[in-house]
């Protein structure tokens, strides 16, 4: 499906929907626990309900009621599988679902997923499960799914190499249920607050896990179990990083609804990066507002945010002088090389750009309208879209189907506040 955008000025209020990290570790500490969760106004999306199909694999029973999802869980004690688990274009369900599925006392799970997700790599997560017990193997043997594992995971000693924060996630979440306790050794960390999210988590449901200010080592307390979840889930800052940088765009104006700005999701860092560029922020409960002003490039560290990048990378084709997207290596091992790929297509439509080893270096730009491709990502696509709204003209976007794994209504968003768009079907 391609999505014509034309250029428009962006006034008015969104409402951002629920958490995809939220929604899939609800899903998975849920199904880990014994009883009944509750899981209130949860993201609705393909990522979100392969979390669901995969815990439904495992043995969990999970019933999609609107606005809430009501599991009963097994605490870890899985069935079989009827068939191979494919996660779609989900990555955390992947990771998370891989280290659930090691906990399987017999038989064997196969997990695989999209085209994207088998390029995606989870070598250094495979190998930290058979260090604690289990044994998972790439089927092609390239560190790559789909993956085929015969438990059961234990506990003990491990070396991780987190480049992507997903991998000591799935430790975390699956070992406070095991036999023996886990010590982790983490030598590479990218990604800290989403961590930090698993953690508070864990804290929430009572579980005890011990670690330096680092984050550098973590031990699990063995013999651990989840007590049922009643949560309601937090918006989307990722989701909402589209608009409250459209906000900051010349002539707009923004606000984003449903927002705790207390949570511990990482990408409301977003905020304060659109601070250090002019721009001009105001957060009233859950409502956070953007408005436009003259931007000025500078450095940003994102480390901490790669699901940011495609739509910063924007940003800093309407700001002054240069910016700079700096430390997000593991922006190329998402859904695509998010770094290429922005590069492309931001160049396509007139930005002077560059590829930097772990980032972007974008100068102020004058755009000018084209047909670009989404490449299957949904950040991707809507962060061009975005794009398209600064251009005079029509900008063609291939691809706008991927904004359906985590904001199936951004489009519906988007018109609310003055964007001219159309789906083409063909």
């Amino acid at each position: 499906m391609k999505l014509l955008v034309e250029g428009s000025n962006l006034r008015g209020a969104v409402k951002i929907p629920g958490s995809k990290s939220h929604t899939i570790r609800a899903v998975a500490i849920s199904s880990l626990a014994e009883g009944i969760s509750i899981i209130e106004s949860p993201l609705v999306s393909s990522d979100t309900l392969s979390a669901v199909h995969t815990y439904r694999s495992l043995g969990a029973e999970i019933k999609l009621e609107q606005d809430k999802w009501i599991i009963v869980g097994t605490g870890g004690n899985w069935q079989i599988p009827e068939n191979v688990i494919d996660v779609g274009n989900s990555g955390t369900t992947m990771c998370i679902g891989l280290g659930s599925a090691s906990l399987i006392k017999e038989g064997t799970v196969i997990m695989t997923g999209d085209e994207q997700v088998r390029r995606r790599p989870v070598g250094p997560l495979i190998r930290s499960l058979n260090d604690l017990g289990a044994k998972v193997e790439s089927s092609r043997n390239n560190n790559l799914p789909p993956v085929i594992v015969k438990g059961i995971l234990k506990g003990g000693n491990t070396k991780l190499e987190a480049i992507s924060s997903q991998y000591l996630t799935s430790l975390l979440i699956n070992t406070p249920i095991v036999e023996i306790d886990t010590e982790i050794e983490v030598v590479i960390l990218n990604e800290r607050p989403y961590v930090e999210m698993t953690l508070a988590w864990l804290r929430e449901n009572g579980i005890k896990v011990s670690y330096d200010s680092d984050m550098r080592y973590f031990k699990v307390h063995s013999g651990q179990r989840y007590q049922p979840v009643h949560k309601s889930i937090p918006g989307d800052f990722s989701s909402a990083t589209f608009f409250l940088c459209a906000g900051a765009l010349p002539d707009n104006e923004v606000v984003c609804q449903g927002l705790d700005i207390n949570d511990t999701q990482g990408d409301k860092a977003v905020l304060e990066y659109l601070r250090m560029m002019g721009a001009s922020v105001t957060i009233e409960g859950n409502d956070i507002k953007v408005s436009a002003q003259q931007l000025k490039g500078c450095d940003v560290d994102m480390n901490a945010t790669p699901d940011a990048l495609p739509m910063m990378a924007v940003v800093g084709c309407f700001a002054s002088g240069v910016t700079r997207l700096l430390n997000v290596p593991q922006a190329r091992l998402k859904e695509t090389d998010r770094i290429k790929v922005m590069c492309e297509e931001l160049s396509k439509l007139g930005a002077r750009i560059k590829e930097l080893p772990d980032g972007l270096e974008i100068e102020e730009s004058p755009m000018h309208p084209g047909e670009v491709d989404g490449h299957g990502d949904h950040r991707v696509v809507m962060a061009l879209a975005i794009a398209g709204t600064m251009i005079p003209g029509t900008t063609i976007i291939d691809g706008y189907e991927a904004v359906n794994v985590t904001f199936p209504t951004f489009l519906d968003c988007l018109n609310t506040i003055g964007g001219k768009t159309r789906v083409l079907d063909k």
